[in-house]
């Protein structure tokens, strides 16, 4: 049986109170096929993961952005797995681009990450794309197999593993991705 459509929104490093109030709003309003058919996911910064569960209507789920790839301890700023557990948060986005590049989070790192993050009985959107650099270099399918691999290699089980692809090349270049 395949898996169902999955739509999630990643909301980054923005927003205030009242925005993400607005959000959710819109977002409890909007008409969607049923949970049989979709799973809606959105992910907002940290410190708004409690409001938007306690708002958000209860066929769509909340997901962290990140997560500790160990239990909690002398690690500032980071935010475990059992944590979020803790919250009732059932998903966590890991290896985003930003992530990989911006704080070298390696392949190895990010399997690390997913594996721990579904020990603790979390679900995982598992983030894989290539650069711009590497795209021209025509090394997409390596780059994102490599990406892929290092999961693989920490976990054998993929019920609760959304990959996501991200061209990241797109991102504030002015290509634009496609379909295809």
């Amino acid at each position: 049986m395949g898996r169902k459509f999955f739509v999630g929104g990643n909301w980054k490093c923005n927003g205030t109170t009242e925005e993400v109030k607005k959000i959710v709003t819109t977002l409890n309003e909007a008409k969607v096929l049923g949970e049989d058919v979709v799973e809606v996911v959105v992910s907002p910064p940290f410190v708004f993961l409690p409001v938007v569960k306690s708002l958000l209507r209860p066929d769509f789920h909340v997901s962290a952005q990140n997560c500790w790839v160990r239990k909690g301890g002398a690690y500032t700023g980071e935010v475990s797995a059992e944590m979020l557990v803790n919250l009732g948060i059932p998903w966590v986005i890991i290896g985003h681009s930003e992530r990989r590049q911006l704080l070298n989070e390696s392949n190895e790192f990010v399997g690390d990450k997913v594996a721990y993050a579904l020990q603790q009985g979390l679900k995982v959107i598992a983030c894989i794309g290539e650069t711009l650099e590497q795209r021209e270099a025509g090394t997409t399918t390596a780059v994102v197999s490599e990406q892929t691999k290092a999961i693989a290699a920490k976990i054998s089980n993929w019920d609760n593993v959304v990959l996501a692809y991200e061209p990241v090349w797109a991102i504030g270049t002015g290509k634009v991705a496609t379909p295809a």
